[in-house]
């Protein structure tokens, strides 16, 4: 238990009793509270849910950003804008905990927020921030920017996650059995807890770690040197770091040094599991990489009608419900473009995170083929799209724009601004289809597609990330065939697009009947196998 006032809600369960810390740079909790990014924040968020409903003895640690991830707003052209607002938030305590760390050179100051566990339902959360009294500007900008495009910058954050995170647990007078890094971001903390006894054995005992970047060079690495300046390794000589992690060049790869100084880590896919393997597997002395696949959590994202229709099998209370649940999304998209969609047209919606891989443009490479899709006024088909570019990613945020510039050419295309919690749940409850092209084996696992169906939206999609798990193509989702060699871009477009016009469209307009029951089976298979209660179990019984 904590120090009092910061002690957990409940006695825990005896199966997950067990004390453990879960470190993450963002956590999508609630609308209100913009400290997350994309998949991996809502990922931790549906975990901490699901791990308060189980009652399991487990705390997240993360930080508190104070201008968040970045606000999605336009410019006079409707292109898009970054904006940076300060985040104020009421709602989370000030535990009173400060402390320094070597960071940059020089002692820093942090500071320590509390996120009681019946504000949002989520297991206790504790926020570190540095902009707190006794900094200087580079001090307090550390918890500035969630993913600081500046290298020295978003090191330091790491820092503070883990180094900062692992001082939190002690002056709170708290030490866990398991640390769990969800990603390489709170290394640091490895070397923190490895300063006090100097054995990289009892180390690895303790830690644990979820990878979720299917590609080498998306994995982060730097200059060790570059590294030790910041405070990255805190008191640990380099030569032990070397020593520890098996890095002995000078470009540390921070994946491998968790896989190195973990007990056990997991990919988040069967299929991303078998990547990883791959990808890791010729390096000496990392650890067994397991699979517990990515899950959401279906009590914060079901909505309550559709799921009291799908209990009762009826595939017409469903498709009215849904009908009902477009007009709300649909007067989001008359406020922000001006368009007028109908709840009888089939509507297509492409949301996530903007990243060259995912293909958010995918079907406009065939731009005739596009305008009889979308000129087709027997079958008439609507899209959106929605999603947050990273702030710094030009060729994103261009296809972001060329989307927003193709809207004014069809009168069913829409582009929507400010992908967070609140929009990404009415995209859902709203979407026909929930469109999904990443090049396949790219995406690690992808959520968005669970709760989609958890509200009704069949998955359209490649054969990637979590979809070998759940898809049974034409039973309970839409699935192109996974290309193996030549022009896959090529290959996948055509696919898609004979797909939504020799089966999807046609079935949504002339066969009623087994597109509900399509909706219907997607809507029953998604869970449990797909809940977060699931992955929360899992991780206590397969890696904690």
């Amino acid at each position: 238990m904590f120090n009092l006032p910061f002690q957990h809600p409940v006695s825990p369960e005896t199966a997950y009793s067990k004390p453990v810390a879960y470190f993450s740079m963002e956590f999508a909790l609630d609308q209100a509270l913009k400290i997350y990014s994309g998949g991996l924040g809502y990922l931790a968020g549906s975990h901490m849910r699901s791990a308060f409903q189980l009652r399991q003895n487990l705390v997240g640690i993360g930080v508190l950003w104070k201008y968040g991830y970045y606000d999605q707003e336009r410019n006079e052209d409707n292109t898009m804008r970054a904006t940076f607002r300060e985040k104020i938030y009421h709602f989370l305590e000030d535990t009173g905990i400060r402390f320094q760390i070597p960071l940059l050179g020089r002692e820093v100051w942090v500071h320590a927020y509390y996120l009681a566990p019946g504000v949002f339902g989520t297991a206790p959360m504790f926020f570190l921030t540095t902009d707190t009294e006794g900094n200087d500007y580079a001090g307090r900008s550390v918890s500035y920017h969630l993913y600081d495009a500046d290298p020295t910058v978003k090191a330091a954050q790491c820092t503070l996650l883990g180094a900062g995170g692992g001082r939190l647990l002690e002056a709170l007078g708290w030490e866990p059995e398991v640390y769990h890094l969800n990603e390489a971001h709170a290394l640091p903390l490895a070397f923190f807890l490895y300063d006090k006894t100097r054995n990289a054995g009892k180390l690895r005992e303790k830690l644990v770690f979820t990878t979720h970047t299917p590609e080498e060079a998306g994995n982060e690495k730097h200059n060790i040197f570059f590294l030790k300046n910041i405070g990255f390794f805190g008191r640990v000589p380099l030569e032990e770091v070397r020593k520890i992690t098996g890095i002995n060049d000078d470009i540390f790869n921070h994946t491998l040094g968790a896989l190195r100084l973990s007990r056990k880590a997991n990919a988040v896919s069967a299929l991303h599991g078998e990547v990883a393997r791959r990808m890791w597997g010729g390096y000496p002395s990392i650890c067994e990489i397991i699979s517990i696949t990515n899950a959401q959590n279906k009590l914060y994202w079901v909505d309550r009608e559709l799921e009291a229709s799908r209990e009762k099998g009826d595939g017409g209370e469903v498709a009215a419900r849904k009908r009902e649940l477009k007009k709300k999304l649909f007067s989001v998209v008359a406020d922000q473009t001006g368009r007028l969609f109908s709840p009888d047209v089939l509507t297509i919606v492409w949301a996530r995170r903007f990243a060259a891989y995912k293909r958010a443009d995918l079907l406009l490479g065939d731009t005739e083929r596009f305008k009889r899709l979308m000129g087709n006024t027997d079958r008439p088909v609507q899209i959106i799209w929605a999603g947050k570019p990273y702030p710094k990613d030009e060729g994103a945020i261009r296809i972001f724009n060329h989307l927003q510039h193709l809207s004014y050419l069809y009168p069913g295309v829409a582009v929507l601004t400010g992908y967070e919690l609140g929009l990404s749940k009415l995209l859902k409850d709203g979407a026909d289809v929930w469109l999904n092209t990443p090049i396949v084996g790219r995406e690690a696992s992808g959520t968005s597609g669970m709760t989609a169906a958890m509200n009704a939206a069949i998955n359209c999609s490649t054969n990637d990330g979590w979809m070998p798990e759940f898809a049974r193509p034409g039973e309970n989702s839409f699935i192109l065939p996974t290309i193996t060699d030549g022009n896959q871009d090529e290959q996948d477009r055509n696919n898609l697009f004979q797909l939504l016009e020799s089966e999807v469209v046609p079935l949504y307009y002339d066969s009623k009947e087994k597109w509900q029951q399509i909706m219907l089976t997607g809507m029953n298979e998604v869970a449990p196998a797909f809940d977060s209660d699931r992955m929360a179990r899992q991780y206590y019984e397969k890696l904690y």
